[in-house]
């Protein structure tokens, strides 16, 4: 399981797996999201920068931690994706609900 560093400020809070976001991270990295928007958080950074590969399970997260920030008014904005990663959520028209930027 893979941890993972976050950074809180006020409402703005960035979250950098340290590792894949995939099926075997996605527990933690879910329940650490969920916290960040319990207490408060409107702005939620998920920085890819130690990440090289998102599978679906990881894709599932987002669009769940997008759609729950959304109903709250919050936004959700994915920074530092690889080219790989980018362009798979370029295929999968992601990049259409949520800010998805590269390194």
């Amino acid at each position: 399981m893979n941890e993972a560093t976050v950074i809180e400020e006020s409402s703005r809070v960035s979250i950098r797996p340290d590792g894949d976001v995939v099926a075997a991270s996605v527990p933690a990295l879910r329940s650490t999201m969920r916290d960040a928007v319990a207490k408060g958080a409107r702005e939620l950074i998920v920085d890819l920068a130690n990440v090289q590969m998102v599978d679906s399970m990881g894709i599932g997260l987002l669009i769940s931690a997008h759609n729950s920030l959304h109903k709250q008014g919050g936004r959700l904005q994915v920074i530092h994706a690889s080219r790989e990663i980018l362009d798979l959520f370029r295929t999968m028209r992601i990049h259409q609900h949520f800010s998805v930027s590269g390194d």
